[in-house]
């Protein structure tokens, strides 16, 4: 069971920028999520808060407040303007969808 402070702050670090991505270096999902959003739709950086929980000494905690606040285990978690995206698979739907493009809109203007 992960503290309401940890909670509390994983909510401010998801609302800091437009997207917030919980990632692990060595996840190739993780990978391919950032490939689509920073080279492929050339998503500034700079609007995001990108997490490496596996080279952060709080990651697993991370990790189980993003799990108490939505739901999902598995990296990456994805935020888009506050609101949970799911993971690569949903990101990459969105993407087929068009509907990534409507969501990213305001963010690339």
């Amino acid at each position: 069971m992960v503290s309401q402070e940890t909670i509390n702050r994983v909510k401010e670090m998801i609302n800091e920028k437009e997207i917030f991505i919980a990632s692990k270096t060595y996840c190739p999902y993780c990978f391919s999520t950032i490939k689509t959003l920073f080279e492929e739709l050339k998503v500034p950086k700079s609007k995001a808060l990108v997490l490496q929980l596996n080279e952060m000494d709080d990651g697993a905690d991370i990790q189980e407040a993003l799990f108490e606040i939505n739901g999902q285990k598995t990296v990456p978690n994805i935020y888009i303007n506050g609101k949970h995206i799911g993971g690569n698979s949903q990101l990459q739907d969105l993407k087929e969808s068009g509907e990534l493009d409507d969501l990213l809109e305001p963010i690339m203007e």
